[in-house]
Order: structure tokens, then C-alpha cells, then sequence
């Protein structure tokens, strides 16, 4: 029983130490992105995903589907998302926000029906989504190369050594049975489909009508993903963001 206890903790470990080896931007260079070419083919497999299944399953999904439940499919998935947040907000050392997201967490848990209902927000009380990538960036970890992935979308070395520790370490996986775990895939996909139908018209413009859907991407990505650590003084909605997740 340590021994599995420890595997995570391991994991962890190594792959922070590994993120430390981050490929480093030189000064006065706006982006790293030595992986270009295979980063191109990945962002044309996740257009035509996109434009194949995606869009269409996301218009259907948001045409067919009752608002109400739209809601509380989307209000679910970020419930269950809210003890992820806890940790890594703990591993950043803020604990205000641990023990904010930590009181909305239970409150929509035991009073909103498993987080169906947002019964912190409609009092004024919201969480703000982070993750392992952000945790690295308060560490001093550097960002890294961009990376565009397969199904997955931008994001860049820090980012993805960041959803590797947060899938190994989400406090969840090993409380919610089988059914529940499938439960919430269905609903975090969903919320993607949401997303998708929300943030259409500006994604639609960056991967459909710009003359180059792959540098558009890379930008919107990296300036909204600095903003929102502080990096840079700017202010940019990603719908990548909204979509994929964060780094």
C-alpha cells in the first residue's frame, strides 16, 4: 500500500525535475517553437477533428440539448475538477484560494446535488481553475517550447509535463467507482462541446478564416496562457483554452 502511495509521489518528482530542463526563450524572442514541422501536422489533424466531429457534434449536442441541462452537465464536470485545483493551489503555497475552492467544492458537493447545482455561485463565490502547469510557472519553472498535440491541442513543454502530473495526481481517480468516472468523461466532454459552440465564432476565424490558421493558434495561446500567469500585460480570451484546458 506505501509502495503504490509512493509511485505517484515519485512520478511527480521526476517529472518536475524534468520540466526544470524546459528549452529556454532567448531574450527579446517573442516564442521557442523548434518542433514547427511536427507541430504543423498535429495542428491539421486537429482541424480537420475539429471540422469533421467537433463542430458538428457540438452544434448538435447544444441545439438538441435543454440549456438547463447544458448547465448542469457543465456545472458538474467543474465541481469534480475543484480538488485537482485544491492541490495544486496548495503546491503554489496560496492557500486563500486552497481554502476558497475548497468551501465551494463542499458546498455545491453536499447542497448542490454533486455540483449539478452552483449553489456557490449564486451566492457570489467562485473558483478559478488551475493546474500543475501554473504550479511550475510559481516555482520558476520556465514554459518551455510551444507544442501543439495531437487531440489535444497548444501548449507548451511546461504545459505538458503539467496535464501529465495532473492526471497522475487528481485526488479523485481513486474514490470515484467505474461509473462515475465514466459520469464525468461524459460530462467534461460535453463541456467541451459547450465550449466549442460558445467560442465558435472566434475559433472559427483563427483555424478557418486567417492565412495562417497555425501561427494564429500559437499566438492566441501563449499570450492568453502569459496573461493569465502574469507574464505578460494583456488581455486575450483563448477559445483554445476554453476547449482544450490549460496548459
Amino acid at each position: 500500500m506505501a509502495k503504490k502511495a509512493f509511485i505517484p509521489v515519485l512520478v511527480v518528482a521526476s517529472l518536475s525535475i524534468g520540466a526544470a530542463g524546459c528549452t529556454q526563450r532567448q531574450a527579446g524572442v517573442e516564442f521557442t517553437d523548434p518542433y514547427e514541422q511536427t507541430n504543423r501536422r498535429a495542428h491539421e489533424f486537429n482541424k480537420e477533428l475539429d471540422r469533421a466531429i467537433v463542430k458538428p457534434a457540438a452544434q448538435a449536442y447544444t441545439d438538441l440539448t435543454p440549456k438547463p441541462v447544458q448547465r448542469g452537465v457543465s456545472n458538474f464536470a467543474n465541481n469534480l475538477s475543484q480538488p485537482a485545483n485544491v492541490v495544486n493551489y496548495m503546491l503554489q503555497g496560496n492557500m486563500a484560494e486552497a481554502m476558497n475552492t475548497t468551501g465551494i467544492f463542499l458546498v455545491n458537493s453536499l447542497i448542490g446535488v454533486g455540483g449539478i447545482f452552483d449553489i456557490a455561485g449564486r451566492e457570489g463565490h467562485f473558483a478559478r481553475d488551475t493546474d500543475f502547469g501554473e504550479t511550475l510557472s510559481t516555482w520558476g519553472v520556465s514554459e518551455g517550447a510551444y507544442i501543439e498535440l495531437t487531440g489535444l491541442g497548444p501548449t507548451t513543454e511546461r504545459g505538458a509535463v503539467g496535464k501529465v502530473v495532473d492526471f497522475v495526481m487528481d485526488p479523485l481517480a481513486s474514490v470515484l467507482t467505474v461509473s462515475q468516472r465514466q459520469a464525468l468523461r461524459v460530462a467534461s466532454v460535453s463541456k467541451v462541446l459547450e465550449a466549442r459552440v460558445e467560442y465558435g465564432d472566434a475559433l472559427d476565424s483563427v483555424l478557418y478564416d486567417s492565412a495562417d490558421s497555425y501561427t494564429q493558434t500559437r499566438l492566441y495561446y501563449l499570450q492568453s496562457r502569459r496573461y493569465e500567469l502574469g507574464t505578460q500585460p494583456q488581455d486575450i480570451i483563448d477559445p483554445f483554452e476554453e476547449m482544450y484546458g490549460t496548459e
